[in-house]
């Protein structure tokens, strides 16, 4: 996988901070849309479109408890709250009667993460772009090296300079 996203096109910026928006989005509560927002931090930052996608690969089932841990806990100590652990039952009937009031009720768990998931996301971007950008220029500098390498391995033995 390091491969294909170190030589997908564009600058060592742009795979960098696709890569980058992706991974950090993954740190907040919004699920099923964490493609949607990396492609518009990426639009914002021009990054890599493919290389965001594939960042938010990092969250997933078993990555997202963690994630979620931290940022509940980073929120609820920012808000001065506790992060509620119960969250309410599904129910059709009350959501078509009254969605807001339905899903107001989810806010004493989601709002904690979000506020906890901001600045995780913010410093993960950060640290994630750092060092992807210097990696992708360090790997696409020692690919050229090793083709101009193997370009003169392989350049044919001019018979005039055996003359001389």
């Amino acid at each position: 996988m390091w491969h294909r996203l170190a030589r997908l096109p564009g600058t060592p910026h742009s795979i960098a901070a696709g890569f980058a928006s992706g991974v950090s989005i993954s740190f907040t509560p919004f699920l099923g849309l964490h493609i949607l927002i990396a492609c518009g931090i990426v639009y914002l930052v021009r990054g890599n479109y493919l290389a965001a996608v594939i960042g938010t690969v990092v969250g997933n089932p078993w990555t997202f408890p963690l994630f979620f841990a931290l940022t509940g806990s980073v929120g609820s100590l920012m808000l001065g709250t506790d992060v509620a652990v119960e969250v309410p039952v599904w129910d059709w009937d009350a959501i078509f009667a009254g969605p807001v009031d339905y899903f107001s009720k989810f806010l004493p768990v989601v709002f904690p993460l979000i506020v906890g998931g901001l600045p995780i996301a913010t410093a993960v971007w950060f640290l994630t772009y750092l060092v992807f950008k210097a990696l992708v220029t360090r790997y696409r500098a020692t690919r050229k090296e090793r083709a101009l390498v193997r370009a003169d391995f392989q350049r044919p033995i001019n018979d005039d300079s055996l003359a001389s």
